[in-house]
């Protein structure tokens, strides 16, 4: 897309008094020319595979290396449990609890090699749908029947993954969307504002999604990208958990009219030269931070 700033798209939704994601949906049509029908139908298949993703987790299944595999259970079973009136289970709430089941069952089946939607990427995969799915099944869900089947809350969900695109577009236009570029801040970093900005539009409107974006990658900013033997599982696995926590926060913020000092565009740029300076043996070499631990290193696969 054209879009290389928040601003040009909050210049865009003034100039032709349209919302954040039809801005998005406006000028990806434009620049593959290809119709907006199309472009929202392959945006809403999308969410219906992270969907799918969630509801198919095998908790049997282990990764080649066997450092995947049965927390996604552990955290739904826990989630699960929760109970106001008894006082049990997470203290992160009971959507925050289903928010953290959901991230590390993605990730996880990303590590299983099943099927996932990188969002950004494959090593983030779990921070978007892990947000979007229980905020459907939280505060979208209805029973009324001029939802015509469920298809007006598909559309709003499918809305909010646009919103995460435009958001995840101009990150990788300024800065990166690479652990290898830019450590892991480039991917959690980026699907956690993609997250808290989707979710900022669905809980608030427009006025809140730069603020959101902004608010969470900040949290994010000079994190490292050091996977233990190489591979995307430890750490990456449960940063998708914290990087979806996250993401509630700052949206939370936002949408209690915190404003985001630094600008979200001026906090991707950040987050660039952040990466240009970081050493290379913290960005997926594996040749530093918890990658080079004695228990890291004690592996053998």
């Amino acid at each position: 897309m054209a879009f290389s700033s928040m601003a040009d798209i909050e210049k865009y939704m003034s100039e032709h008094n349209c919302h954040f994601y039809e801005a998005i949906l406006h000028e990806e049509a434009r620049d593959s020319l290809t119709d907006e029908q199309s472009i929202f139908d392959k945006m809403t298949s999308m969410y219906r595979v992270m969907k799918a993703a969630d509801s198919n987790y095998d908790e049997k299944l282990k990764s080649h290396s066997g450092l995947s595999g049965g927390n996604g259970a552990k955290m739904q079973k826990y989630a699960d449990d929760f109970s106001v009136e008894q006082k049990k289970g997470a203290l992160c709430g009971e959507f925050g609890s289903h928010v953290m089941a959901t991230a590390i069952k993605m990730a996880e089946s990303n590590a299983c090699m099943k099927r996932i939607v990188a969002s950004p990427t494959a090593g983030s995969c779990g921070v978007v749908p892990a947000v979007l799915i229980n905020y459907e099944n939280f505060y979208e869900k209805t029973d009324d029947i001029s939802d015509n089947g469920g298809k007006r809350t598909e559309k709003r969900m499918t809305e909010a993954l646009l919103v995460a695109a435009g958001i995840g577009n101009v990150i990788a236009q300024r800065a990166s969307i690479s652990g290898a570029a830019g450590g892991c801040q480039a991917e959690i970093g980026t699907s956690s504002a993609m997250a808290a900005g989707a979710l900022a539009y669905l809980r608030g409107g427009d006025e809140y999604i730069s603020d959101a974006a902004a608010l969470a990658l900040k949290n994010m900013l000079g994190l490292a990208c050091d996977p233990v033997a190489g591979l995307v599982e430890v750490p990456c696995v449960k940063r998708n958990a914290s990087g979806a926590m996250n993401a509630l926060c700052a949206a939370d913020m936002a949408l209690a009219g915190i404003k985001s000092f630094i600008s979200a565009d001026e906090v991707f740029d950040a987050m660039r030269e952040i990466g240009e300076l970081m050493s290379r043996e913290l960005k997926e070499t594996g040749k530093g931070g918890l990658a080079v631990t004695p228990t890291a290193c004690r592996l053998k696969l």
